[in-house]
């Protein structure tokens, strides 16, 4: 859940207007309490979004300080004069264009690394960090248990504003995350805020690298506990461009995390979020015949996988991308700047950009979440959703899967209670078994005296697999559909088999 009240509605309400409000098409506070109340009665946690890197334009801390210079707001934002005319520097938005936006009340450019109606705050001012530490103890004293931190590593910008660098990689990210005070304002958050209170955070870790990794969730650095990774989300991208996968190239970003975190640093794997393609269309066969088949594969990937596994919502159904046909089919601010770049200026051509769109976009995952086979997927009774309900809502819904047994839904339901019951998932040592394979993925979980085994056929094709050589299957303790069998040397692949082996001690 994200905090704050954002109008109007600019990049699905990152855009925060006041932090210690509820946006009114979401309810009332009273609601908010009433829900926290609800889930802390089912004992389950609730972890909101921290939106910290920038607010709305419509801020009353933006309204202040655009007006000039000399007011007590002016220094909560990063102003900078033009260079002979221009922009202060070529830094571009992460949404296309330049970063910078020129506001004629103040006769200077304020810094926007994501959309215009979106201004950065500036960390280095003491009084902003100090508004951000107060608002995150408004939360966490309501009895919040976390924060999942909007592209926290963006928040300390190098106050020198110089061009991009020779060495500069055309990824903007990789910049805007080295800024030279970042990890101090990190660790005086974490001594002023959330060293007070028994909570979990992870930071949307746009920019960072494995190597700079530790820095971020060493347990012994006290920053956070996690941070998302974008590489295996981001497998297939060139930028906004699609680019085939390789299930070897899969597994090497699989096997390279787990080589370079030690003990020290909690993994946090996921498939898909709010910025992804549905994993089932994404990494898995989102046709009729093996949709179900191959969500059950990605979902013993996942929950077998090192560190804290996270599920977006509508996955667990086997939610679909929506067909993608126009520009009209768009809502995301970013695919939309980027046709007016791209498309509009000439450079592609409308079919070319749409094709790597119904790949890449965003918007597959903010389709309304499809509840049952009445009109707008039950997602709501008013004549139209804020956004169009994907077409095959009627096939795939909650409801649908509530009444079988055999559905995704109660595949992870199942898989859930599995792991929680053997710890080698969840702290055991992992081992790619067969990294070249081209459709056979199989790894080792390895914990103490408990030892498992994880394979899965990444394709449509029947595949005949040879256990590697030492391996002795005990029992077949998990599967998406194949008859459990024992004491297996041959294993006979049907399309999207996964199977979980216990191995013989």
């Amino acid at each position: 859940m994200a905090l704050g009240k954002p109008k109007p509605h600019m990049n699905d309400a990152y855009d925060i207007r006041d932090y210690r409000k509820v946006m009114t098409e979401f309810g009332s506070m009273a609601d908010f309490d009433r829900m926290l109340g609800e889930i802390k009665q089912r004992g389950m946690k609730l972890i909101v979004d921290l939106v910290v890197n920038h607010t709305s334009d419509e801020h009353a801390w933006f309204v202040e300080s655009r007006k000039g210079a000399d007011n007590p707001f002016s220094d909560y934002y990063i102003w900078r004069s033009g260079k002979q005319g221009k922009e202060p520097n070529n830094w571009v938005s992460l949404f296309s264009g330049s970063a910078w936006k020129k506001d004629p009340n103040r006769d200077e450019y304020y810094l926007h690394l994501f959309a215009e109606k979106q201004p950065d705050l500036n960390w280095d001012n003491p009084a902003v960090r100090n508004e951000v530490y107060d608002l995150m103890k408004f939360w966490l004293d309501k009895g919040i248990d976390g924060f999942r931190m909007d592209v926290i590593p963006l928040i300390s910008k190098d106050p020198i504003f110089s061009d991009y660098g020779p060495s500069y990689n055309g990824r903007p990210e990789s910049v805007y995350s080295a800024g030279p005070a970042l990890h101090d304002y990190l660790q005086e958050m974490h001594r002023k805020v959330l060293s007070h209170y028994d909570v979990m955070t992870v930071g949307e870790g746009f920019g960072v690298t494995l190597e700079k990794t530790p820095l971020f969730v060493d347990e012994r650095r006290h920053e956070l506990d996690m941070v998302f990774h974008f590489e295996l989300a981001r497998l297939d991208r060139d930028g906004w461009r699609w680019k085939p996968w390789t299930l070897q190239e899969f597994k090497a970003v699989v096997a390279k995390f787990n080589r370079g975190l030690d003990r020290h640093c909690w993994q946090s794997p996921y498939l898909s979020n709010h910025d992804s393609p549905r994993p089932v269309s994404h990494f898995g066969d989102d046709s009729p015949r093996y949709r179900e088949k191959s969500a059950k594969l990605l979902a013993t990937f996942l929950l077998t996988s090192v560190g804290t596994p996270f599920l977006y919502q509508g996955d667990e159904i086997g939610m679909t991308n929506c067909p993608l046909n126009s520009i009209d089919d768009l809502d995301d601010i970013e695919a939309r700047n980027l046709w007016k770049s791209e498309v509009e200026t000439g450079s592609v051509t409308p079919d070319e950009f749409l094709f790597h769109l119904r790949k890449t976009s965003r918007d597959h995952s903010r389709n309304p979440m499809q509840w049952n086979a009445s009109a707008n997927a039950g997602f709501t009774d008013a004549a139209k959703p804020w956004f169009r309900v994907n077409p095959r809502y009627q096939e795939i819904n909650a409801e649908a899967d509530l009444n079988s047994k055999e559905s995704i839904y109660f595949y992870y339901s199942r898989l859930i209670e599995f792991r929680k019951k053997n710890r080698a998932f969840i702290y055991g040592d992992y081992t790619d078994v067969d990294p070249d394979h081209p459709k056979i993925f199989a790894y080792l979980r390895d914990l103490e005296n408990d030892r498992f085994l994880v394979v899965m056929n990444f394709s449509g094709d029947e595949v005949v697999y040879r256990l590697p050589e030492g391996l002795n299957t005990e029992s077949m303790v998990f599967t998406n559909g194949t008859e459990l069998r024992e004491n297996e040397d041959s294993l006979r692949m049907v399309p999207w088999d996964a199977r979980i082996y216990r191995l013989a001690k």
